[in-house]
């Protein structure tokens, strides 16, 4: 797989679904967290699970959460979290999703915009 991900500031960026293999080529790439904004089986039984895609971040090095969210609706909740991850995980960060677009959504959300 080859990273496609999309700078939103020098320290934030997103993409769409990842796999477990991604992980070693994100921290290739000096992200230090990963965020996934994807809820388990979205996609059906194909997409690798948190937990796989958990365990390939951390055995690459790298900080990992996990916020299913909902494809048209990210809740106030949901971006007070997602803001909360942002103060406190490592950055640079990247966040995935199916496309990457919630996960700009809520990046932007959280940072106000």
């Amino acid at each position: 797989m080859t990273l496609n991900v999309q700078r939103l500031t020098a320290d934030i960026a997103v993409a769409g679904q990842l796999d477990p293999a991604a992980m070693a080529e994100a921290a290739a790439a000096g992200f230090r967290s990963v965020v996934n904004n994807r809820p388990d089986f979205e996609g059906g039984p194909t997409q690798p699970t948190s937990a796989s895609i958990e365990a390939a971040a951390r055995a690459a090095g790298l900080e990992y959460a996990w916020l299913p969210v909902a494809p048209s609706l990210q809740t106030p909740e949901q971006i007070a979290r997602f803001a909360a991850l942002l103060d406190s995980m490592p950055k640079p960060m990247l966040a995935f999703c199916r496309t990457g677009t919630r996960s700009g959504k809520l990046v932007q959300a959280a940072l106000g915009g």
